[in-house]
């Protein structure tokens, strides 16, 4: 038996945040880590401190200012897949494959702009357009498969503060939470962090930094996830979502989702 602890984080630039990425892997000791966001070139990522830390084996898809995902681990990886699911080069996946032969697909979907209608905002029509693209990709996925990354939606009633006051709010609209319903289905994916916490239980990962008190107001959504193939959702110990690292210095408006499996 293979027991394996995965973490994934929206880090709003590595660089800047490397302080408290340093403390999570101190602190926390996954095997893997999943970056999003990492608003970096491969040629400045941090990679020292995570050679440093144990992590050696590094698969960069990186993005001067914007976007960039990574998978730092301490476990040989294979198969460097980037897919372009965006279909313009921005640097939104990187995927690997263990020895194991269970497959790591760490994904960065658009936030998709400020109105949701695709004839006024095309970045709303681009995110559109990636959640199609991802969901043709996983009706064809035969491989047991960890997917992780900010999705940039919030499927739930309960994964909101207010259902009511976000509704017409992108990241959860009906159009996007219909979207975000045919990939789940297009693989039978398993949501983890409604495996361990069920609905309603409050599960926010992300806070907005126009908060004063971002803890005192609470209004947070959940747009990180972590999802499984079917046929390995019983194979999940433990899920867990580090809310408490929102309140660490200089934080990322999002936290750390962990999830540990035995294959």
């Amino acid at each position: 038996m293979t027991k394996l602890k995965i973490a994934s984080w929206n880090i709003n630039s590595v660089r800047a945040r490397a302080g408290i990425v340093e403390r999570l892997l101190c602190e926390e000791a996954p095997d893997i880590l999943c970056l999003q966001e990492t608003k970096a070139m491969d040629s400045v990522f941090p990679a020292e401190l995570f050679h440093r830390l144990g992590y050696r084996h590094q698969l960069l898809n990186g993005q001067k200012m914007h976007h960039g995902v990574a998978i730092v681990s301490k476990l040989p990886l294979h198969d460097d897949l980037r897919h372009d699911w965006q279909d313009n080069g921005e640097a939104r996946h990187v995927g690997a494959r263990l020895d194991c032969g269970l497959r790591i697909e760490n994904v960065y979907i658009p936030a998709g702009g400020d109105i949701p209608d695709r004839t006024l905002n095309p970045k709303f029509g681009q995110k559109l357009d990636f959640l199609e693209r991802m969901t043709k990709w996983s009706e064809k996925l035969a491989e047991p498969t960890l997917i992780v990354g900010d999705f940039n939606i919030a499927p739930l009633d309960c994964d909101v503060w207010s259902h009511k006051a976000l509704v017409d709010v992108v990241s959860h609209t009906p159009i996007e939470i219909e979207a975000l319903g045919r990939l789940q289905a297009a693989h039978g994916w398993v949501d983890l962090g409604r495996q361990f916490i069920p609905a309603p239980a409050r599960n926010f990962t992300w806070w907005s930094y126009r908060a004063s008190d971002w803890a005192a107001s609470d209004r947070g959504r959940r747009l990180d996830h972590m999802w499984v193939s079917p046929q390995l959702a019983g194979q999940a110990t433990g899920h867990s979502v580090l809310e408490p690292v929102r309140g660490w210095e200089k934080p990322s408006d999002h936290v750390p989702l962990v999830v540990e499996l035995a294959l």
